[in-house]
């Protein structure tokens, strides 16, 4: 019997030690697993109160091998997990992590039981996943996330062929749906907000004469409170109207809620900014599992969620399934953050602390 509600987890494709040029990142060669495994000697200077001391139950493993990824997806589609979203980079005219999805999932016997789409994480890429350099170099860029109008047809080519007739790409009403994690940087890119909106016309176009009944293009309303955003020239821009979004949604809580409290708290603060977006946009409900970037970097941030357990995240996740239930929405689609952000204190997968106890509050509110 078919799920009731479509449930999408964010992936972070670094936990794999595949991609040549992540090295200069973690060069032990297994990605950002090295962080999570080298937590204590990196935390010898964060106050006695503080502690991270998760360990993943499944491993350090390489989530770029089919084998991982078939465990994993059906782990994830056992407890209602039957969508991933994966993080998508392009970087210096190339693809960036890519290995995750193209290696693991794709070629992965089982990947029929769990659909995946794409978000085009076109932010710039900085020194804040080196360890060595992240305390003082974080917002130092490398490369830049944003591109112009010959490489962004170029990437249309690229998605529609390889990704979108993919057999299990997500879809809404047939048409595929498509994240931009960074309008700005996407407006910046291809040139104004006029060149943008006429950029993502052709972008549906395309799509259309692929044989889809057109595009679903999904806006992450990312680091800025609501919809309205000033470019680098001063021009005030809704994100969602002015670009011509189908719907918008989240990529973690961080960016419109202070964290820095018991998770417990933050739920009808979360609750209040479904309703505040969903006047605005159509709105997907999303739900972070909690928000601690300590492991990223040796000095202690004095930011992060205190007691997310499993008890607490069902309590979001209850809510974000009762948003469908009372909405008329396109799709019964919640976001969650995520399945893998280990880094960042927000993921699905079973730890040493909880065991499958997240997956297991997912299983209790969407499958059961």
């Amino acid at each position: 019997m078919a799920q009731k509600y479509d449930v999408a987890a964010y992936i972070w494709p670094a936990y794999t030690g595949n991609e040549k040029r992540a090295w200069m990142f973690w060069p032990e060669g297994y990605g950002e697993w090295q962080t999570v495994h080298n937590i204590k000697d990196n935390s010898l200077g964060k106050p006695a109160h503080y502690a991270w001391d998760r360990r993943p139950l499944w491993g350090y493993a390489n989530e770029a091998d089919p084998a991982v990824m078939e465990m994993q997806i059906d782990a994830a589609a056992d407890h209602g997990v039957n969508v991933f979203i994966y993080d998508w980079y392009w970087y210096d005219h190339r693809p960036f992590l890519a290995n995750c999805l193209e290696e693991g999932y794709m070629k992965a016997r089982n990947n029929d039981r769990v659909k995946f789409f794409l978000m085009w994480s076109n932010h710039d890429a900085n020194h804040a996943w080196n360890i060595e350099l992240s305390d003082r170099m974080a917002s130092y860029p490398i490369w830049s996330g944003a591109v112009d109008r010959g490489e962004f047809d170029r990437l249309v080519e690229l998605w529609i062929e390889r990704y979108f007739s993919h057999p299990s790409y997500y879809k809404i009403d047939g048409k595929p749906v498509f994240q931009i994690y960074e309008t700005l940087n996407l407006i910046k890119g291809l040139g104004g907000v006029k060149q943008a909106r006429e950029a993502l016309e052709y972008f549906r176009e395309r799509v259309k004469e692929a044989g889809f009944p057109g595009l679903h293009l999904q806006c992450v309303c990312s680091e800025i409170r609501g919809t309205e955003r000033v470019t680098e020239d001063g021009t005030r821009v809704d994100i969602y109207k002015d670009i011509g979004y189908d719907s918008i949604t989240e990529y973690q809580w961080k960016a419109a809620q202070d964290m820095n409290r018991e998770y417990t708290e933050i739920i009808p603060d979360a609750r209040s900014y479904y309703d505040e977006l969903g006047r605005e946009a159509v709105y997907f409900p999303h739900v972070s599992v909690g928000w601690d970037d300590n492991p990223r970097y040796r000095k202690f941030r004095d930011c992060y969620v205190r007691v997310n357990t499993p008890e607490a995240v069902e309590q979001a996740f209850r809510m974000a399934r009762d948003y469908v239930d009372t909405h008329r929405l396109p799709a019964p689609l919640v976001i969650v953050n995520s399945w893998n952000e280990w880094t960042e204190t927000s993921y699905l997968q079973p730890d040493n602390l909880h065991g499958y106890g997240y997956l297991e509050a997912v299983k209790r509110v969407f499958k059961n």
